[in-house]
């Protein structure tokens, strides 16, 4: 039971570790000209809300690892 409880963790924490992984940014398109200044608002709106939910998807999956590492430390003792 403790060992299925410990290797469930661990893949949980591997799963969420995994799917926090930044990818590389694309290639910078070539120029083109510049855009209203409404739509540059509304893109760089856009833009903050998605790192701030990238930053808390991040934050979450750091500690479900931690709470798996716990979870396996309390285990193996």
């Amino acid at each position: 039971m403790n060992k299925s409880l410990l290797l469930a963790a661990i893949v949980a924490a591997a799963a969420l570790t995994a799917c926090g992984k930044k990818e590389e940014a694309a290639p910078a398109a070539t120029t083109t000209a510049p855009a209203p200044a409404a739509t540059t608002d509304a893109a760089s709106a856009a833009a903050s809300a998605v790192a701030g939910a990238a930053e808390a998807a991040a934050s979450a999956a750091s500690g479900a690892a931690d709470a798996a590492a716990n979870a396996a430390s309390a285990a193996s003792q």
